[in-house]
């Protein structure tokens, strides 16, 4: 059997792939182009495939493949309804990246909340060491305990930045996109409301037709002046010019993990606000801590051994 992995760079050099050796022929390519994707497929029977979009074109071309392994927990780059009209099966990865996304959004969160960019360019341009002072309340900063966080997604990772942020001494709400998830441990809030107050808010929503343009400028102008929102959902759930325009303008702090266009684009209204200290943005890392990413080629690697079985 020959497998094919499209875009094993995303994986990084420091997680082992020996695993699908098993499997046959295994062959690499580090990234993919749309133009590339039917050669680089060629006579395979299993493609693993992270970002690369495998549509009916390919499908219709690579007549060998059986086995789709997307390597994230969404789909949406494969045209699963073609795929299973064809017979070729689709397998994704849930859960393996809960504890790393998790764990991000923390970091966001208390990056702007502590003015955390502010106080380490103080120390480290040598003001600290001119103020003949042992400390700096210049920028005050809150507290997680008794700040109002809300939580719009509530899924597998929204339930755990629950249990973190309760653990903070936090007030958590939730907004459920799909309308299906319940909590009886935290209280369910309509977006408006929560938007209106909520002092942090934190998105753990996919990309569908619910949520695409969640938060726009009208959603954005309910937010209270200081109020952090931190979007590591997908990119297409906030609007970024709008967000850019609240962030100079309303004083909205921003935590991103996401962005429309991944790499973002150079002219992205993001990368020119003014108020840059209200603003982190991260390429797109809260899932691929290096445990997530090992826990993620074992996934993997065990769909393929249960197609096979």
């Amino acid at each position: 059997m020959k497998i094919v992995f499209l875009d094993a760079k995303t994986m990084g050099d420091d997680v082992s792939l020996e695993a699908f050796k098993e499997f046959g022929e295994f062959v690499i390519y580090p990234t993919t182009s749309k133009e590339q994707t039917i050669k680089h497929i060629g006579n395979a029977q299993v493609v693993l495939a992270n970002k690369v979009v495998i549509d009916k074109d390919v499908i219709d071309k690579c007549t060998q493949l059986r086995l789709i392994c997307i390597t994230a927990t969404g789909m949406n780059n494969v045209d699963l309804d073609y795929a299973k009209k064809k017979g070729i099966e689709v397998k994704n990865a849930a859960g393996y990246s809960t504890a790393s996304v998790t764990q991000t959004t923390f970091t966001l969160a208390l990056y702007l909340l502590a003015q955390t960019r502010f106080y380490d360019e103080f120390v480290k341009s040598a003001k600290w060491s001119q103020s003949g002072l042992f400390t700096n309340v210049e920028r005050p900063y809150g507290e997680i305990k008794g700040k109002k966080w809300g939580i719009i997604g509530f899924g597998t990772i929204g339930k755990s930045v629950a249990k973190v942020a309760d653990a903070f001494g936090a007030n958590v709400s939730y907004y459920s996109t799909s309308g299906v998830n319940n909590d009886s441990t935290h209280t369910r809030q309509e977006l408006n409301e929560m938007l209106k107050t909520c002092d942090i808010i934190s998105i753990h929503a996919p990309l569908n037709e619910k949520t695409n343009g969640l938060i726009k400028k009208e959603q954005l102008a309910l937010m209270k002046k200081g109020a952090i929102l931190l979007n590591l959902g997908r990119g297409g759930i906030v609007d970024e010019v709008d967000l850019a325009e609240a962030i100079d303008n309303h004083g909205i702090l921003a935590g991103l993990d996401v962005t429309v266009s991944e790499p973002i684009e150079s002219d992205n209204k993001l990368l020119h606000v003014k108020k840059q200290e209200n603003l982190l943005i991260t390429p797109h890392i809260a899932w691929a801590s290096y445990e997530a990413r090992v826990e993620l080629m074992k996934i993997v690697a065990n769909n393929i051994r249960d197609f096979l079985k």
